[in-house]
């Protein structure tokens, strides 16, 4: 080899390698791919919105590990709506205005996503829903995703859960009391109770809801008490539903099965405040670490989230909506890698169309946005002793008791031989 073709050949190399470190360049200097949202991180909502938000930036680290979206990296974008539907609206509006953000996803809980709806709708962006009870029946808007597993029935399947378990029973109830507060959320709980219960046979003989604000519910379960009811559903969300354990406590409410719809149950901050407390009541849960729901990805995550956690200030456990957090923001990136585009009209009819491989196992949505097949676990808090964590890691103390696919272990009944 001459010393001429010797120098041709380091000058090409010499060119490849700048192209490559050209390429390496651009590729870090990308735009990042915004993803923008309202995140309660003060007020009632902060626990869960502070679990959330861990959950989205793991995520975002374990994509931008991989390269990012599109070959470009993705970037979080939220501020606190501090817990208030009111300040839905000009945060939204400001991402996407101001801060220009390429995709969206809501905040947590119904009335949150109910005021980002209307926003998402006049920019014709994908909203994926965190948490939300029955959103979209009013908007009816076609690029909307709940990642809730409670199907496209929400008022009713939110409810259909604990009849279901209720009519294995034996003797089968034959009458239903519910506690309830009165809101919106409250009356998604009662249609779903009336409607099952008339469909069942089963007799409602208490259903008057109580004002929000209340703390103290004594007078509500001396009254669901006096009514004699053979299963009584508590439809109630976080500071309502300590209330709730601590009235039927108190009150020594005797029934076959007391629960169904307690939000606020699933976080480990609030088991291990009501403690013994808990033992008896069987209540929705969407993922414990059973070994029928060890989906592909979720321990590594809640390994990842959990080492986090105590810094972060979020619940040590992250059960409830952890891993949901960061399946939604599979779904979002995966249909930005399948459609190769940001664009609302293109992301909505693929997320429609698609089963996905997320944390929480298969995910397909119905019309409506809802899971197309709700999966919602009924279990029950057994032989709680104690405030301590560890009991609650794991799923010995909190059985899934219902479906049967899910099942790992019976169920103690009536309430008061479970309290024991």
């Amino acid at each position: 080899m001459t010393i001429g073709n010797i120098g041709r050949i380091a000058g090409r190399a010499a060119l490849v390698a700048m192209a490559m470190l050209g390429s390496i360049a651009l590729a870090s200097a990308a735009e990042p791919i915004k993803i923008g949202m309202g995140m309660a991180q003060t007020g009632p909502l902060a626990g869960s919105g502070k679990s959330a938000l861990l959950s989205m930036q793991i995520w975002v680290e374990d994509v931008n590990a991989k390269g990012g979206l599109l070959g470009r990296p993705v970037k979080l974008i939220y501020y606190d709506d501090q817990s208030s539907p009111a300040n839905v609206p000009p945060i939204y509006t400001k991402l996407i205005d101001i801060d220009k953000v390429d995709l969206i996803v809501s905040g947590y809980a119904t009335p949150i996503i109910a005021a980002a709806m209307p926003i998402a709708m006049q920019h014709n962006m994908v909203l994926m829903g965190l948490f939300g009870l029955a959103d979209n029946a009013r908007f009816h808007y076609d690029k909307y995703f709940q990642i809730a597993p409670i199907g496209e029935n929400p008022s009713e399947s939110s409810t259909k859960p604990i009849f279901d378990l209720a009519m294995t029973l034996n003797p089968k109830p034959k009458t239903v009391a519910v506690i309830t507060p009165e809101l919106e959320f409250g009356h998604a709980i009662l249609t779903g109770v009336r409607k099952n219960a008339k469909e069942l046979g089963l007799t409602v003989v208490y259903d008057r809801t109580f004002p929000p604000a209340t703390t103290d519910l004594t007078t509500v379960v001396r009254e669901v008490q006096a009514s004699h009811p053979d299963i009584v559903v508590v439809g109630t969300q976080p500071g309502q539903t300590i209330s709730a354990v601590r009235a039927i406590s108190e009150v020594g409410l005797k029934a076959m099965m007391i629960g169904g719809a307690m939000t606020g149950l699933q976080t480990s901050p609030t088991e291990m405040l009501l403690g013994p407390q808990l033992n008896g009541f069987v209540n929705f849960n969407y993922w414990l670490p059973s070994p029928k729901m060890q989906f592909p990805g979720v321990m590594d995550f809640l390994g990842k989230y959990q080492a986090r956690a105590e810094k972060a200030g979020v619940d040590p456990l992250g059960y409830y909506i952890g891993p949901w957090a960061y399946a939604q923001m599979q779904i979002l990136g995966q249909a930005v890698e399948a459609t190769k585009s940001l664009d609302g009209a293109k992301l909505g009819p693929y997320i429609h169309a698609t089963t996905f491989k997320t944390v929480v196992g298969d995910v397909k949505f119905g019309p409506g946005g809802e899971w197309a097949k709700p999966r919602v676990l009924m279990a029950q808090f057994q032989h709680v002793t104690g405030n301590g964590i560890a009991q609650f890691k794991g799923s010995d103390k909190l059985v899934v008791v219902d479906p049967p696919e899910y099942k790992a272990g019976d169920m103690i009944y009536p309430f008061q031989d479970a309290r024991k």
